[in-house]
């Protein structure tokens, strides 16, 4: 459990980072201002910024955060229980057994 909890940890960081990265690049190419005055126009809410959904910094990196918390739990618990299963069945099977030994 502490082992997939660690991975899970990891991997959690590295998604926060890889949007965070993501979101600036495309934020500096102007990509989510775009998408967000076409959907202000299709919605017809140009007038009203202040209702508008946009599409910003803390809503993309909140939601990888929120998802990746999930993420981490579910992560943590299913390899545990994998895990548990494997040694049940090893047990119950026998495993193989393996000797190496040099050539003399």
């Amino acid at each position: 459990m502490k082992f997939s909890f660690a991975v899970s940890l990891v991997l959690f960081v590295v998604a926060i980072v890889a949007t965070s990265v993501l979101y600036l690049a495309l934020d500096a190419m102007n990509v989510f201002a775009s998408i967000n005055e076409a959907f202000a126009d299709v919605t017809g809410q140009a007038g009203t910024a202040a209702d508008a959904f946009k599409i910003t910094a803390k809503g993309v990196i909140g939601t990888s955060v929120l998802l990746g918390a999930v993420n981490m739990v579910l992560f943590t618990a299913l390899m545990t229980l994998g895990a548990f299963v494997y040694n049940v069945c090893a047990d119950l099977v026998g495993g193989i057994e393996l000797t190496l030994s040099e050539k003399e």
